[in-house]
């Protein structure tokens, strides 16, 4: 986030608030999060922090409402168009924690909001949009989406245990894996229509490759059935994806 608004040449004083209220609207998003999944979570070892006593219920109620506030105020000093993105936000996390999560549904949330993220940063930096987000948005909304089913595929088998319907639970263990894939080819295919070959050897083209194939080996461990290993390329999946779209915004941006 911070480092979006700093591409977009906003100063280090613009920045940080940028950083500071989207850091906020996590942890309201976060807490409800918590609150919603305490009576899931009390089976959990290590129990997380409310079930363990380290946080009361109502302490995290305060904690969701004071960030969310604290968010949305410091949004709106930054710029209207900011403070109405962050509302965004905050209605995105919420969707998934009371709504969506643990329904086939649960990828919405993470395609839509996956690509609020660079928007936010760069709109509170520069008040409006550069035409490269025209692709970068689409790109984003795949990645979020092929995100979002290699969570779930990770959880698959307990999640059939405990009866829990989740987009890789509906798709199926091999349908999931190649619209997994699809996506993620889908959306390095938009940048690369997109792109200036003139720049094919830049810097963040690297980024783009290491974070692709990072990506791509992700994606093909999503046949193990070693849960462990469904985790790691979840993880592996979520940091390349991450690295490839660094260098798709330093590539498509300029």
């Amino acid at each position: 986030m911070v480092g979006t608004a700093l591409l977009a040449g906003g100063g280090v004083l613009t920045a940080i608030p940028v950083g500071l209220s989207m850091t906020a609207l996590q942890f309201a998003i976060g807490a409800l999060n918590d609150i919603v999944d305490l009576p899931a979570d009390r089976e959990h070892v290590p129990p997380k922090p409310i079930p363990a006593g380290l946080v009361s219920l109502q302490e995290a109620r305060v904690i969701a409402v004071t960030a969310g506030v604290v968010g949305l105020a410091i949004a709106a000093m930054i710029r209207p168009a900011v403070g109405g993105l962050a509302v965004v936000v905050l209605a995105i996390g919420a969707a998934y924690d009371l709504l969506a999560k643990g329904t086939p549904w649960s990828w919405v949330p993470f395609a839509v909001g996956i690509p609020v993220l660079p928007v936010y940063g760069w709109v509170g930096a520069t008040g409006g949009l550069h035409p490269a987000f025209a692709a970068l948005i689409p790109m984003a909304f795949l990645a979020g989406a092929a995100l979002a089913i290699a969570n779930a595929r990770a959880d698959l088998d307990t999640d059939r245990a405990a009866g829990t319907r989740s987009v890789a639970t509906a798709l199926g263990p091999q349908w999931s894996v190649w619209i997994n894939a699809t996506l993620v080819l889908s959306a390095t295919g938009i940048g690369y229509a997109a792109a200036d070959p003139g720049r094919l050897v830049s810097v963040p083209w690297w980024m783009v490759a290491l974070g692709t194939v990072a990506a791509i080996i992700a994606v093909g461990q999503g046949r193990n059935d070693d849960r462990a290993v469904l985790r790691a390329a979840w993880q592996l999946e979520a940091v390349g994806v991450a690295v490839a779209g660094v260098g798709w915004a330093a590539v498509l941006l300029g």
